[in-house]
């Protein structure tokens, strides 16, 4: 099921990941826009996010589109999610950790992913039901048994200002568990990693749906459990996330909420 719109996710990545590598270290600093403070775009984020869109709509011309650059277009329940370029920080500072993002979700949520690193050709999949796979092989979740030693991803931007202490309060509940905790700057594919069993777990606040929209669905594919950090569903919405494999999350979980 979904098989069609799982190879558009990965046509469109792919697509997107064409474009943006003859860019990498070779951005001109006229071709870099600051957002809002610390928060950049180039030229390489919308050149992807066209090349992805223009792919999907030649595939599904009926879906609406949410790019990070572009906007949101079209009213259909289903709609394409799009991150041309999620770690854009990486990238124009020739940092080598950053992927392209895509996927499908419709009214109850993700239906089909895709999350690219370019730089390593690594591909990760996944569908409604139908498992992730990395470089279509199928992949699970880690098993490592609780927080205590576990491998951890996390992440947080110059934008999450006043929430910061927070977060601050959390990082000091989970470091002296944690056997080590990384912060590379790409939430998608840190999604990915715990999918696959590299990172036993994830958490992060303040994150955009593109920037979550198909590495969710990876974790949950892969057997991995992911909420927000009271609990809820309402990740999606809130953009606060905690992710792994269902032990590692559950501690996880109780750490964060213990930062309240």
């Amino acid at each position: 099921m979904f098989e069609a719109q799982r190879d558009a996710c990965e046509a469109a990545a792919l697509a997107g990941g064409r474009v943006l590598l003859p860019f990498f270290r070779k951005l001109d600093a006229a071709a870099i826009t600051e957002k809002t403070k610390n928060d950049y775009v180039s030229d390489a984020d919308r050149a992807s996010e066209a090349a992805i869109q223009a792919e999907l709509e030649s595939r599904f011309p009926q879906y609406a589109f949410v790019g990070e650059e572009s906007g949101a277009t079209g009213d259909d329940e289903r709609r394409w999610i799009v991150d041309p370029l999620d770690g854009t920080l990486n990238f124009v500072q020739g940092f080598p950790h950053w992927c392209v993002s895509v996927a499908l979700w419709d009214a109850e949520g993700p239906v089909a992913g895709c999350v690219l690193d370019p730089l390593r050709e690594d591909l990760f999949l996944a569908t409604r039901h139908g498992g992730t796979t990395w470089n279509g092989r199928p992949v699970r979740v880690s098993n490592h048994h609780a927080l205590e030693g576990a491998f951890l991803a996390t992440g947080f931007a110059f934008q999450l200002g006043p929430r910061f202490p927070r977060f601050h309060r959390a990082l000091g509940n989970v470091f002296p568990k944690a056997k080590g905790i990384r912060r590379a700057g790409s939430a998608a594919l840190d999604l990915a990693h715990t999918a696959a069993g590299i990172y036993d777990g994830f958490f992060e606040m303040g994150l955009k749906v593109w920037d979550l929209a198909a590495g969710a669905l990876l974790v949950q594919e892969a057997g991995g459990r992911l909420t927000d950090w009271e609990g809820t569903e309402a990740w999606s919405s809130n953009g606060d996330v905690v992710a792994g494999n269902p032990r590692v999350q559950a501690d996880l979980l109780d750490a964060l909420r213990r930062s309240a």
